[in-house]
């Protein structure tokens, strides 16, 4: 049984090996402390992590919900649930990265500005070509941190990406709207014998003088064409 000084040295030192990329290292110090405290917020999280890094996704998932029965509010348990459902994204699936999506909207509840949290967001919605929410997942994180170099690396990249798509649905829009149109006009031609027929072309001449004021010389609703 380690004292609390030790038991603090011991957790400091296997935080010093994970920013050292020492997993393997991280986790011969994490395990005695976690069964002395098996539900300590801070060596789950630990924990967690280290296997994280050796991609051991499924003992990561198994710490952090153990852990978060005990601290369902521990915005870090959740971001790391996140990382760990989600896998490697490259060859995540829709399954996963759902999973991960859930876990890190849960890490969003509990603390809005959750560090890492919206870019790593970002980067899954990137990988389902949702751009658009993805860039806003950017422009979030890079709120939280000004400094998120990597926010700031797909937000530019992404937004030129999304005006050309923005430009080329406004341009199929278009042609689809020509097409209806010629389609329309098409019909009343044949039907017309060529030309657009006036039904109240018998009508007493100020009648229809005050239509076409009215609905500037466009045919109105009743006459079958859309204004």
């Amino acid at each position: 049984m380690l004292d609390e000084l030790e038991f603090k040295r011991q957790l400091n030192e296997s935080a010093r090996l994970l920013g050292q990329n020492r997993p393997g290292e991280a986790v011969e110090k994490l395990l005695p402390l976690s069964e002395q405290s098996p539900d300590h917020p801070d060596v789950l999280i630990n924990l967690s992590g280290a296997y994280i890094l050796q991609r051991k996704w499924n003992m990561a998932v198994r710490v952090l919900k153990i852990g978060l029965k005990s601290h369902p509010t521990n915005a870090m348990l959740w971001a790391n649930l996140g990382a760990a459902e989600l896998g490697r994204l490259e060859t995540s699936g829709p399954r996963q990265q759902d999973k991960a999506i859930a876990a890190y909207q849960h890490a969003l509840q509990v603390d809005p500005e959750a560090p890492n949290v919206h870019y790593h967001l970002g980067l899954i919605y990137k990988e389902r070509k949702e751009l658009m929410r993805s860039a806003a997942f950017f422009q979030r994180a890079l709120e939280v941190n000004p400094a998120d170099r990597d926010a700031r690396y797909w937000l530019d990249r992404l937004t030129p990406e999304i005006q050309e798509s923005v430009q080329e649905r406004l341009q199929a829009v278009d042609e689809v709207e020509v097409e209806i149109d010629l389609e329309v006009y098409g019909e009343l031609d044949i039907e017309n014998g060529g030309e657009v027929r006036d039904e109240d072309e018998d009508a007493p001449a100020s009648d229809k003088s005050r239509d076409n004021r009215s609905n500037d010389d466009r045919p109105t609703p009743d006459d079958g064409v859309n204004a």
